[in-house]
């Protein structure tokens, strides 16, 4: 299986290097990946420059755009200007950060979890952050989840899902899209990712409201809103997010915002999460 990997990158000069050293260290190489230096002011583009001089499959591409971090629609803007540079000759797409740390077979893992089941859509293992010189489970989410820094799609699932969303929720639509269509969500414990910058690191005071937002064009409604934005607030030691997270939410419905999913999809979502919270309350 052939796989191709989109990395947006956005002033990451300091862990650049290190993160393309590790995809060249794979036991399965890429077949192509594509740099998207997002507007740096730093010397990210050169950093990629010199690893595209020694490894043929590297390649840069220079992206003008704001130089405001949002969540979410920065990102996949970037990496939806890589995918626009790349052949359909792939059978995995991965939209990878540029602040990684892979094991040296985690991409042969990968290969082998897809080769294993057709129904498999997406793989991917699990993100450790340092901590008083430990590496630890960087735990914002459920062991079910796949994080948006390392995500591996099956072609026919990033075709029918129509690629990423360009918003704050997109590392979440596209795991319930899946699902929705049957597609199987894999994660692999043992394959352990360095994540280098701590999440939301570069994100500034009017994305506080971003999560709560990503609640309602996820088609959550309220109740699935206060409990999931309880719950992450509470990962995150910041109780008080959970305000922002709701007015977020409310923000959203009286904006009307458009939904990252069908509305069909949004009813299957919230029958989804309603029954996973059953199951954890009752077992």
């Amino acid at each position: 299986m052939k796989y191709y990997c989109i990395i947006p990158a956005h002033n990451e000069e300091a862990f650049m290097g290190v993160t393309l050293q590790s995809l060249a260290a794979q036991t399965v190489l890429p077949a192509k990946a594509v740099v998207v230096n997002d507007n740096s002011t730093d010397g990210t583009a050169a950093i990629v420059q010199q690893f595209a001089a020694q490894y043929p499959w590297i390649t840069l591409v220079n992206k003008q755009s704001d130089a405001v971090h949002m969540p979410g629609s920065k990102v996949i803007q970037a990496f939806n200007a890589g995918y626009a540079t790349v052949d359909e000759g792939y059978d995995i797409i991965v939209k990878l950060d540029a602040d990684l740390i892979l094991p040296p077979d985690y991409f042969e893992t990968v290969l082998e979890a897809f080769k294993a089941d057709d129904t498999v859509g997406m793989v991917g293992g699990f993100a450790y952050i340092e901590k008083n010189g430990d590496w630890i489970l960087e735990s914002l989410t459920d062991k079910d989840h796949i994080r948006g820094a390392f995500k591996a799609y099956r072609k026919a699932l990033f075709t029918q899902m129509g690629g990423l969303r360009t918003a704050m929720g997109w590392d979440t639509a596209d795991e319930l899209i899946a699902k929705f269509h049957n597609w199987k969500v894999v994660t692999i414990e043992r394959l352990k990712v360095k994540h280098l910058k701590p999440t939301g690191a570069n994100y500034n005071k009017a994305a506080r409201y971003k999560q709560g937002e990503a609640f309602y064009t996820l088609g959550y409604g309220l109740l699935i809103t206060t409990i999931a934005g309880a719950k992450l607030a509470m990962r995150k030691n910041k109780p008080l997010l959970f305000i922002d997270y709701i007015k977020g939410f409310m923000k959203a419905k009286r904006e009307k915002r458009a939904l990252l999913v069908t509305k069909d999809q949004a009813r299957w979502i919230r029958a989804y999460r309603f029954k996973k919270m059953k199951e954890k309350i009752f077992g």
